[in-house]
């Protein structure tokens, strides 16, 4: 059995967990660092304890995030949050990718305009050719993104407070959480933009395959 997207991602989601765990703790040695080198970074194990215990809480945490939430973090709405809800009235008029007049064929009425109903369609839409090679690359992208986009803002709320309770310099650490802000914003902006990617490569595809 093929593996879903979500765990094709899986390692790579790990991957960004202990890269950030790990920064964490290389960030808190800073000053054994300075003071005897590199190998004083491992001798005080007693700095392990708050870094595994923010890795394990972040973690679990990310498990407990539902779709929508993450989805809310990503595009920065509380209601109607996926780009799908704004298919046919935003996104599709914005992409010379995509023949709105074959694309209106498909419904024997105008194109829907309200958010929900955008979004059902443009499901159905999604559905048919999901297993295009093309609209899976982009799914799996936008998956990761939005997945590292809740683990980004489960970083500075854990690893930030972590930070400011085991760094030494108050400036290091309020530098350190002005970090995690930033990997949030920039990772929030690549989520945001594969996820309008999947809408649009989706409907490009269905009008592509209607006949004139």
């Amino acid at each position: 059995m093929a593996k879903s997207l979500k765990e094709q991602n899986r390692w790579q989601i790990w991957l960004i967990v202990v890269a950030n765990s790990l920064f964490l703790y290389a960030v808190i040695q800073a000053n054994a660092i300075e003071a005897t080198g590199l190998r004083a970074m491992f001798k005080d194990t007693s700095n392990l304890l708050p870094v595994g215990l923010a890795l394990i809480i972040s973690t679990v945490l990310n498990g407990l995030l539902s779709a929508d939430t993450k989805a809310r973090l990503v595009f920065l709405r509380w209601h109607n949050a996926l780009p799908g809800h704004r298919a046919f009235t935003q996104y599709a008029k914005a992409d010379p990718r995509i023949d709105l007049a074959k694309l209106t064929k498909l419904y024997s009425s105008a194109l829907p305009t309200d958010p929900i109903e955008q979004n059902r369609a443009w499901y159905r839409l999604y559905k048919a050719v999901e297993n295009n090679p093309a609209v899976l690359q982009v799914h799996r992208d936008f998956l990761l993104m939005r997945d590292y986009t809740g683990l980004a803002v489960l970083f500075i709320v854990f690893y930030g407070a972590t930070g400011f309770y085991a760094i030494p310099s108050l400036r290091i650490s309020m530098f350190y959480i002005l970090l995690l802000i930033i990997q949030y914003v920039i990772v929030r902006r690549a989520a945001a933009n594969y996820g309008i990617r999947m809408v649009t490569t989706v409907l490009a595809h269905k009008a592509a395959e209607t006949k004139k």
